[in-house]
């Protein structure tokens, strides 16, 4: 029995250096998921809001020249659309662009949303934001979507 001494101490030495390292495995494994879950978050947010803009275009189509004319950063809300008289559809087309830039700036880190006409009637929306939040603008991710009037 006198030559076994201190060998339980090294089993138990070894057992917790494994049990560390399979705890810290476990650590990075969920941060590897939370950041996967908020990235697909984020891109589930921008395309929801690129079609919640496409969605107001179609309900607008009297005003559709407007959505392109004026930047959605520049556009500026219009107290008489919160009523349906009193509305112009090139009003209701900047009050659009003004609460979706919003939702956009909200809902997304450094979002911003962008909306262009490559063609006629042909229309193409596109959102851009910093998925890691470091201001590096490679890194940033987009969702674009295109659609016709």
């Amino acid at each position: 029995m006198k030559t076994n001494s201190g060998f339980t101490l090294i089993e138990v030495l070894i057992a917790m250096l494994v049990l560390a390292v399979g705890l810290l495995g476990l650590a990075g494994l969920q941060a590897t998921s939370l950041k996967n879950n908020q990235s697909a978050y984020n891109r589930s947010q921008a395309t929801q809001l690129a079609y919640d803009l496409a969605d107001r275009m179609r309900a607008n189509i009297a005003g559709k020249a407007r959505y392109t004319a004026i930047l959605a950063s520049s556009a500026t809300a219009k107290a008489n659309c919160l009523t349906t008289t009193g509305c112009t559809p090139a009003d209701l087309a900047e009050n659009d662009l003004f609460e979706w830039n919003s939702a956009v700036s909200n809902n997304l880190p450094g979002g911003i949303g962008t909306i262009a006409s490559p063609a006629a009637n042909m229309f193409t929306i596109t959102i851009t934001w910093d998925e890691d939040r470091d201001g590096n603008d490679l890194n940033n991710h987009h969702f674009q979507t295109s659609f016709r009037l």
